[in-house]
């Protein structure tokens, strides 16, 4: 099992970024002109900007959770806060953010299936 560990969360990162950095360079070297930052936003209405500020407000603060909760030493934080404490302000914040990422993301997901001009 310890192979599988290692293989899932040492080696599964580096080639994953190693895949996305290979192929963006590919991507830019050979068809450079497509690339562009066209907005799709200026063809919705007001339920695109919901969706989109949902969306990116929840994972934002879920990311950020992430990066705090995982790399803040326990001798940094236990002066203001306990361990059971700060287990359960992670998943009441991370909760609240995770619901509002998922409802700004199904909201995308239904306009990309149904609005034909994206």
């Amino acid at each position: 099992m310890s192979d599988f560990n290692f293989l899932l969360f040492g080696a599964y990162p580096y080639i994953a970024l190693a895949i996305c950095l290979i192929g963006s360079w590919a991507r830019f070297d050979l068809s450079q002109y497509s690339w562009k930052a066209g907005s799709s936003q200026m063809l919705s209405n007001t339920r695109m900007r919901l969706a989109s500020n949902l969306f990116h407000i929840g994972i934002i603060f879920i990311l950020c959770g992430h990066f705090v909760g995982l790399l803040m030493p326990e001798a940094l934080y236990h002066h203001f806060i306990s361990s059971g404490a700060k287990q359960l302000l992670a998943m009441v914040s991370g909760g609240f953010f995770g619901i509002l990422c998922l409802i700004g993301l199904v909201l995308l997901i239904h306009r990309r299936l149904t609005d034909a001009r994206v």
